[in-house]
């Protein structure tokens, strides 16, 4: 595909909520507290990143909104979940997977002793139309390489893994992409063509996207808005312009500083809002 990506469509200000996050919290084994009264709303057509540190909580979250906390023995114990105007909280993963949500989880997760095209029709599972080979072709349009490939997926490099995760979430042909880490582990110049792809889903499909990242930067470069979390809590956000503009991220997130300031707690131009009961 060509370098040059489009860049996300600009939102209006009055863009509805698909995602909305009320207060949560998230306890594992009925013990661990590891998100304390988290929000945070998504537009529709929107992509939102969520940064923060190891640990934060990001892909709690995710999995939160998933459906998936319940595989690792967590639940959410408080607050809510809405998407599409629909409580979503209590259901499992495959009914959120059919109601349009699908998470892209941190590490790829592809089935690795399968090809490429059966991970593929792996992530139309829930679907009992007739167009899935329809659906196939269009992946195989955003990732040729894909196509080339008819061997085991565990063969793939990184960033091909990358491409086939995402086009398995592709197949169940969401509304949200939940996305966890999709840099991770890539070389820079990947790291640029999946993120030129992710604008380019965004931008021609209008996938509603929810990025979770550590690579601030590029996070901030494609994305309309953002949220910054520090133990189990968002402590800030704003559009991405006025994140990346912020004199504090960018000393604590975009290379400023490197490890002299460990939390937002220790900034004196910093004042947390409270977002929790």
């Amino acid at each position: 595909m060509s370098q040059a990506a489009p860049a996300a469509a600009a939102l209006p200000e009055t863009a509805p909520p698909l995602l909305s996050v009320e207060n949560i919290e998230v306890v594992y084994n009925d013990v661990i507290l590891v998100l304390r009264g988290l929000s945070l709303t998504v537009p529709k057509g929107a992509i939102v990143a969520l940064l923060g540190a190891n640990g934060a909580g990001k892909s709690t979250t995710l999995k939160a909104i998933s459906g998936l906390l319940r595989t690792e023995d967590g639940a959410v114990t408080r607050g809510g979940i809405t998407y599409d105007g629909q409580p979503i909280h209590h259901l499992d993963p495959g009914a959120i997977v059919r109601r349009g949500i699908f998470q892209v989880m941190e590490g790829r997760r592809i089935v690795a002793d399968m090809t490429c095209l059966e991970n593929l029709r792996l992530g139309a599972h829930t679907r009992r139309d007739r167009e899935i080979g329809d659906d196939i072709d269009r992946v195989y349009g955003y990732f040729p390489r894909l196509r080339e490939r008819t061997g085991l997926a565990g063969y793939l490099s990184g960033g091909e893994q990358q491409m086939l995760a995402i086009g398995r979430a592709l197949m169940a042909r969401p509304k949200l992409i939940l996305m966890d880490e999709p840099s991770m582990g890539l070389s820079p110049l990947l790291v640029k063509e999946v993120f030129g792809i992710i604008r380019q889903l965004n931008a021609e499909l209008g996938l509603t996207i929810l990025l979770v990242e550590q690579n601030a930067r590029m996070a901030l470069s494609c994305a309309s808005y953002g949220y910054i979390m520090e133990n189990g809590k968002v402590v800030l956000d704003g559009t991405a312009e006025a994140l990346a503009a912020n004199e504090d991220v960018k000393e604590f997130y975009l290379g400023g500083a490197g490890e002299q300031r460990r939390s937002f707690k220790n900034l004196k131009s910093f004042k947390r809002r409270k977002r929790w009961l």
